[in-house]
């Protein structure tokens, strides 16, 4: 289902070439490759691009365009283009206008949801998987030490970074990495915490954010999920995960997780 952050009515195909190697990981099973496959045969450069960017997927882009539809025409083609770019469509706002993301509705959570949690200052905190700085904002406002905002997205790191600039923050750090690779030693911060992160490989990411927090430190998935006993409901509580839900604007209950890392 398109997400419809963008109008992608206005782009060019070509913007698929701001794409960074993590997001065209994910084409795989997510993208409609029938689409894509007319899409590319008409724009070569974006498949060159794709398969010299993520060389991992080059096989599955060959036989996308092995399979694909035979077609010159542009009513054709550019439908295909739209069908492909409106299912990316959050990928494409990140690296085209993240203020867009930033002034969805679901954004304007309350923000004591997550400072309830735990007491922010003079703290060292990590927010991975920080999109536009949702949680590390809150962090940083509430007096942490220093706020490692964890994003792969290059482009979205550089919103952060100009963001925190606006606000006067000089707290905030914008640092490459993924939940299941965050880039600092054992026992680093008080805090690691994700919203709307968690769940693609939840052993793995639970013990990435265990290892980089301190014994007593905290780990908050803020939001975790939605409010419903997803697949790593079960698996979060018996980590030891104490949770609670709370209200999205225009998007639902939601789950937020919290547990102290055992000394």
């Amino acid at each position: 289902m398109s997400l419809n952050w963008i109008d992608v009515n206005t782009l060019s195909f070509n913007v698929l070439l701001l794409l960074e190697r993590e997001q065209i990981s994910w084409f795989p099973g997510w993208v409609p490759e029938e689409e894509l496959g007319v899409a590319l045969h008409a724009n070569p450069c974006v498949a060159w691009y794709l398969k010299e960017i993520c060389p991992d997927i080059e096989p599955w882009v060959e036989r996308v365009l092995s399979r694909a539809e035979d077609t010159s025409e542009p009513e054709r083609i550019r439908e295909a283009e739209l069908q492909v770019m409106n299912a990316i469509n959050d990928l494409l706002v990140y690296v085209v206008d993240p203020s867009l993301y930033d002034d969805l509705p679901f954004l304007k959570w309350d923000s004591e949801e997550l400072s309830g949690l735990v007491d922010f200052q003079g703290k060292d905190v990590i927010d991975v998987g920080a999109g536009t700085g949702r949680l590390a904002f809150v962090a940083a406002e509430e007096g942490a030490h220093a706020v490692f905002a964890v994003e792969p997205v290059g482009n979205l790191r550089r919103y952060i970074k100009v963001k925190a600039n606006k606000r006067g923050l000089d707290n905030v750090f914008p640092v490459d990495g993924l939940i299941t690779e965050v880039p600092f030693p054992d026992d680093f911060v008080d805090v690691c915490m994700g919203g709307h992160v968690f769940g693609d490989a939840p052993e793995e990411e639970h013990a990435e954010m265990v290892r980089v927090t301190k014994p007593g430190g905290m780990v908050i998935l803020c939001p975790g999920n939605n409010d419903r006993d997803e697949g790593w409901h079960d698996y979060l509580v018996e980590m030891g995960f104490e949770w609670s839900s709370f209200l999205e604007p225009e998007d639902g209950w939601k789950r937020k997780y919290w547990k102290t890392v055992e000394t």
